[in-house]
C-alpha cells in the first residue's frame, strides 16, 4: 500500500522550498497535478502546475463523483476554484506519493483515501520570525500587497489553529528555523514510513 506525503504549512513557513527539495531528492515519489478553475499565468503550462478548467468541466466531474475536495476564492478578478479530483493519478497499489496544500485539503484526502495512507509533513515557524520573512519577501516584488499579506498571516493563524491541527490528527511538527535541519528530520520521518511499508522479502 502505498503512501500520500503531504506537505503543509502556514504562508512563509518554507513549506514550498521544502517541497521542491523533498522532490528532487524523491524522484521515486510521484506528482499529483491539482485542478483550478482560474486562468493560465505566465510562464505555467497545462498539466503541469495545474489543470487548467472551465466551471462546466468541473461540473461534469462533480456529477461523475470524481472530485475528492473542492475550495472557491473570491478574488479581485472573480471566483477561482482549486479542486484534487480521483481522475487516475493516484494508484496507491502501485506509488507513493508527494504533495503540497492545505490542512481543509489534507484532511478531505484522508477521509477518501483513509487515514492509513496519508503521512502529513507539517512544517512549522515561530510568528515572529514568519511574519518577518513574509515582510521581507513582499518588499521585494514590484508591487507589494501588505494588506493581501496580513490578510493571509490572519488567516493561517485559523485555519492552522491548535484545535484544527487536533481534529486533523497531526501531532508531528517540523520546525523550519534552518532548512538544512529541517530537511534531515523529515527525510529521517518519510524513511520510517517507507521502510515500514516495504514488503517483507
Amino acid at each position: 500500500m502505498g503512501k500520500i506525503y503531504y506537505v503543509m504549512g502556514k504562508s512563509s513557513s518554507g513549506k514550498d522550498t521544502i517541497y521542491k527539495r523533498l522532490v528532487q531528492n524523491h524522484p521515486e515519489f510521484h506528482a499529483v497535478v491539482p485542478y483550478t478553475t482560474r486562468p493560465v499565468r505566465e510562464g505555467e503550462q497545462d498539466g503541469v502546475e495545474y489543470f487548467f478548467v472551465d466551471e462546466g468541466r468541473l461540473k461534469e466531474m462533480q456529477d461523475a463523483g470524481q472530485v475528492i475536495e473542492v475550495r472557491s476564492y473570491d478574488t479581485k478578478c472573480g471566483v477561482w476554484t482549486y479542486f484534487t479530483a480521483d481522475d487516475g493519478q493516484i494508484d496507491l497499489k502501485q506509488n507513493d506519493y508527494l504533495v503540497i496544500g492545505t490542512l481543509v485539503s489534507y484532511q478531505a484526502l484522508r477521509k477518501y483515501f483513509g487515514a492509513e495512507a496519508l503521512v502529513p509533513i507539517y512544517i512549522e515557524v515561530e510568528d515572529g520570525e514568519r511574519l518577518r520573512r513574509a515582510l521581507e519577501r513582499e518588499k521585494g516584488q514590484s508591487v507589494p500587497k501588505y494588506a493581501e499579506m496580513c490578510r493571509r498571516f490572519l488567516a493561517d493563524a485559523e485555519d492552522f489553529s491548535e484545535e484544527n491541527l487536533k481534529e486533523a490528527g497531526i501531532t508531528t511538527r517540523f520546525i523550519n528555523g534552518e532548512l538544512e535541519s529541517c530537511l534531515e528530520e523529515i527525510e529521517k520521518y518519510i524513511l520510517y514510513y517507507t521502510e515500514k511499508s516495504s514488503p517483507i522479502c
